[in-house]
């Protein structure tokens, strides 16, 4: 195999990666929004609780900081679920009766106060040197295969947390969170506890994009303060969900995989622009993104695979072909 085909290979694999992860947090979201209508615009702090959580427990020690227990990986992922869980539900306590515009506006401010903290108090998180050494699974393994079984691994959990939601959706309680969504007044003249309902979909959503922040930092074995730039987490996951399409977790998968496939391009892209317009790659980065989502919405206006409720709903109230509407 020459170095080029086998370079090719280890950038398809980071691609297959990291879109995964990034479906892993698309699907969490699709939870909150696309089932009960929740704007969560905080999204960064449920990923870094997640990703700083698994890093502190599964790092080998240290003395400058908590942490460096040494514990399994399965152990700090599931750490750094089960603590954005509980962050989500402390949030949830607190906001979850808010309208979505102020939903919005108290997970941002949530979201800046965490990431200051990391920033801030380096005998947690180590501050801006960051955390390092993240053990990665199958680190054993010769090379290619660490990548190729992280890979498998991720894949393998996005398909049981698309399992996971599509089961849901169909359960007596995803039914009732898409009722609340679509019309809150009519749930409650049902007699469902719509802040009750609320708040488990918000914690559901917040464990599973801890989750996703546990990967990312076992990928890259080390967390930094940079990672958990609301760019690559909130704007990035809110685009990819819109132009996927909100309510259908077909659609959150697609939407992480194609933002993800365009955002990664664009770095292909800065090694042919001149040196000025390379230290803009940032901003041009987020100008393809909006362009993207403004063509996909201008074409597919419930996202690329919009909810299957939204798809009826266009084919019943479409005229027939012919032109004649029935009798």
């Amino acid at each position: 195999m020459s170095a080029d085909l086998y370079g090719l290979g280890i950038y398809f694999i980071s691609l297959v990666t990291m879109s995964g992860i990034y479906a892993v947090l698309t699907l969490g979201l699709n939870i909150q929004w696309g089932m009960g209508g929740l704007f969560n615009a905080g999204i960064v702090a449920f990923f870094a609780v997640g990703a700083y959580t698994a890093a502190i427990f599964s790092s080998p020690g240290v003395e400058d900081r908590l942490g460096g227990f040494a514990l399994p990986v399965p152990v700090g992922v599931l750490a750094g679920m089960v603590l954005a869980g509980v962050l989500g539900y402390a949030v949830g306590r607190i906001c979850i009766r808010l309208k979505s515009d102020y939903l919005a506006i108290a997970t941002i401010g949530i979201a800046e106060v965490l990431r200051l903290v990391i920033r801030n108090e380096e005998w947690l998180t180590n501050g801006s040197l960051g955390i390092r050494a993240i053990p990665r699974p199958f680190d054993g393994l010769p090379a290619p295969w660490p990548d190729v079984g992280f890979a498998i691994l991720v894949l393998l959990i996005v398909a049981a947390l698309y399992v996971f939601n599509e089961r849901v959706q169909r359960l007596p309680w995803g039914r009732t969170m898409r009722a609340i969504r679509d019309n809150e007044n009519a749930a409650l003249a049902l007699g469902k506890d719509v802040s009750s309902f609320r708040l488990q979909a918000f914690a559901v959503g917040a464990a599973i994009m801890g989750l996703g922040g546990a990967l990312t930092a076992h990928y890259f074995r080390y967390l930094g303060p940079d990672a958990t730039e609301p760019l690559l987490t909130t704007f990035l996951v809110w685009v990819m969900l819109i132009a996927g399409g909100s309510g259908n977790n077909r659609g959150a998968i697609v939407g992480a995989a194609a933002i993800w496939v365009l955002w990664s391009a664009t770095e292909l892209i800065s090694s042919q622009l001149p040196a000025d317009w390379a230290s803009r790659l940032a901003y041009i980065r987020v100008l393809l993104v909006g362009l993207l989502l403004q063509a996909v919405l201008q074409r597919f206006p419930g996202g690329i695979l919009p909810e299957r409720a939204a798809r009826l709903a266009a084919r019943v109230a479409a005229p027939p072909p012919d032109g004649k509407q029935g009798d």
